[in-house]
């Protein structure tokens, strides 16, 4: 989908660009990064409604690279005019406007919001609209389906609790796309002018995605608490575990990204180590609450990627699963 100029209309990209981009592709993420630069530059009308953290960013991350961005909108207004200012040719409106003016129109709202805005606007033909929720499923966007409008989804896989971090952030991240042609295209072509890494994802699928997402987000945190929990019940202060922690966990992370997953496993249960892993046991055990049962859960989770290690043998394995089972001791 590109801008046809002097009209402000889109239309299909033709020629070996759409060759390439058959409907019904399943494209891995090295090919699809080579179908966006096959797409090249695409000129059109861009506005976002939802100014938040997420919103903000992408925004001013397009308008860097040379898109359009011609209309933000907001629930409050200074900071939407606030977000204008810092974008060429940008200005602040009201929802309804900013719609009127783009070609295509970014929702980048909270996902219990989508549904009830998209209902709320008066959309056309020739015009696409885009949400950026990880988890909700294009069916929110059908009242600007049934006016003609093409529908997708596009889901900077990033966190965004610092806008100016999450700027710099996106550049080797991954996005979420989900669209038929010829949005997707367009979709895909915007990735690769920020630099993102495209995947696709198949109809139906975002709610899945999204929660195997949080698992490498915000459910690290919960990692990270619960080892602050168990320091701090044994006597350490908690201001000094978290910058004790971290340099372990990034290594960690650094270890899985040049390793992978099972050539990153280190610890007890990467030696077989029972001994170990039962004095964890007993100890986490003893300070009561869900400790033990927490360790428990991951651990088994470790088995699957010591075996695929292959630096385990068979009886090493079972003998730690019988230990987390319960049915021996140390």
């Amino acid at each position: 989908m590109q801008l046809v100029r002097g009209t402000g209309r889109l239309s299909s990209i033709r020629g070996p660009a759409a060759l390439g981009a058959a409907e019904g592709l399943r494209t891995s993420m090295a090919e699809s990064h080579k179908l966006a630069k096959n797409i090249g530059a695409i000129v059109m009308r861009i506005a976002f409604i939802g100014i938040g953290r997420l919103g903000q960013t992408l925004a001013r991350a397009l308008a860097q690279q040379g898109q359009n961005i011609v209309a933000v909108a907001g629930r409050a207004t200074a900071p939407a005019v606030a977000l204008a200012q810092q974008i060429p040719h940008c200005q602040a409106m009201m929802p309804q406007q900013a719609l009127d003016a783009a070609d295509l129109v970014f929702l980048s709202v909270p996902d219990d919001a989508i549904e009830a805005l998209t209902s709320s606007l008066n959309w056309r033909a020739n015009q696409a609209v885009v949400h950026c929720s990880g988890a909700t499923d294009l069916q929110v966007l059908q009242s600007a389906r049934a006016a003609g409008a093409q529908v997708g989804g596009f889901h900077p896989l990033q966190i965004f609790s610092d806008p100016e971090r999450a700027a710099v952030l996106l550049r080797g991240s991954s996005v979420a796309i989900d669209a038929e042609q010829p949005l997707r295209n367009t979709l895909l072509a915007l990735a690769n002018g920020l630099q993102m890494n495209p995947l696709i994802l198949p109809a139906g699928s975002r709610a899945a995605y999204h929660a195997g997402a949080s698992f490498a987000a915000s459910l690290m945190l919960s990692l990270l608490d619960e080892a602050v929990q168990v320091w701090s019940a044994i006597g350490l202060p908690e201001d000094a575990a978290l910058p004790a922690l971290m340099p372990l966990a990034m290594g960690t992370l650094q270890a899985a990204q040049s390793r992978g997953l099972s050539g990153a496993l280190a610890g007890p249960v990467s030696r077989g180590d029972v001994g170990v892993v039962a004095k964890h046991l007993q100890a986490l055990d003893a300070l009561g609450g869900a400790h033990g049962d927490f360790y428990r859960e991951l651990t088994r989770r470790q088995l699957s990627l010591a075996q695929r290690s292959g630096r385990l043998n068979p009886e090493a394995l079972a003998r730690l699963q019988r230990l987390l089972d319960g049915q021996i001791s140390e």
